[in-house]
């Protein structure tokens, strides 16, 4: 095996684009883009307002190839770290829409994001659930989903950013099958011959039978019926207290949960610093870390830029024609 460092030519073009400027984005981007073993096995395209590129980041310019370059995504005013600013939801907005832009057009092999606020997007007049949909939108994608990763964890949402009772009113026989079989091609596509997947439950222990709830018997066991008798290998409903446990041992290669914070708080404490997020569907590929834009240390040189570089360090081996890897 050759295991000498790749080319130029060989590193893929990764688009990275800023985020909210008030949130910690641009400085983890610009340690990231700094980063020696980001730079060993990928080229970068940071994409974000010409006034926050450092002089070190030329501009880019089609001629030449150079390994970090700028791409300017417009002007951005006055703005104070720490809170949420239409103009700073408008320059996130921005940078996105040219990574997308340059994704679709296959002028970058993927594309990586910071984090941006919500809060700071619909103040800006995109009113949006979040990036998911959003890059959906502007992709076109009709069927998508987001999939966390942590180290052997990986969960996809059959519900996203919605207060909690729309999300348990939101968990239909159907959506749940079409989202298991989502998640069994996006498993696919990342090289799983045959996927191991996981239904959690959505009551404690799954329901105990009909004693604790009868949604698993009304909804979800009906679903994995028909699912199963496509060929799909799911194991479930699985307790939630215990489904992310065997899947963070590897007992199931992905899990399926129903709401938000079912799948994001074993995420984020199994991942605090590598965890990371993909969006299942899109014509392109997208990664993002997966923590927000810590308004709360933002500007005060307190944020790691680890997740950030292993976002990155994943994408490149993906677009690399490596396998998953498990960073930590």
């Amino acid at each position: 095996m050759n295991s000498a460092a790749p080319t130029a030519l060989e590193r893929p073009l990764l688009g990275l684009t800023l985020g909210d400027p008030a949130g910690i984005g641009p400085e983890i981007v610009l340690a990231a883009a700094r980063d020696e073993s980001v730079r060993a096995v990928a080229r970068l395209r940071v994409f974000g307002p010409a006034r926050l590129r450092p002089e070190w980041i030329e501009p880019e310019r089609a001629e030449r190839a150079l390994d970090v370059a700028w791409v300017d995504t417009g002007e951005l005013g006055a703005f104070e770290h720490g809170r949420v600013q239409p103009a700073c939801g408008r320059a996130a907005l921005d940078a996105l829409r040219s990574g997308v832009e340059w994704a679709r057009a296959r002028r970058i092999d993927a594309l990586v994001t910071a984090p941006v606020s919500k809060e700071a997007l619909h103040a800006a007049g995109e009113r949006v659930e979040g990036q998911t949909e959003l890059l959906a939108r502007w992709d076109g994608a009709t069927r998508y989903e987001m999939v966390a990763i942590a180290g052997r964890m990986r969960v996809m949402l059959l519900t996203r950013h919605m207060p909690l009772r729309q999300a348990l009113e939101s968990v239909t026989s159907e959506r749940v099958e079409h989202h298991l079989v989502l998640l069994d091609e996006t498993l696919r596509d990342w090289g799983f011959a045959r996927p191991r997947l996981a239904l959690a439950g959505l009551n404690p222990h799954a329901g105990e039978g009909g004693l604790l709830g009868r949604e698993e018997i009304e909804l979800l066991e009906p679903a994995l019926a028909r699912v199963r008798s496509r060929g799909i290998t799911v194991a479930g409903p699985v307790s939630p207290d215990s489904v992310f446990l065997g899947a963070a041992r590897g007992d199931f290669d992905a899990v399926l949960a129903l709401y938000h914070d079912q799948a994001f708080i074993p995420i984020k404490l199994a991942g605090a610093r590598h965890g990371l997020t993909v969006i299942a569907g899109l014509s392109f590929l997208r990664v993002s870390p997966a923590h927000g834009t810590a308004f709360d240390i933002a500007g005060k040189g307190l944020a790691s830029p680890h997740n950030l570089v292993v976002a990155l360090l994943q994408t490149a081996a993906w677009r690399s024609g490596r396998p998953m890897a498990v960073v930590e």
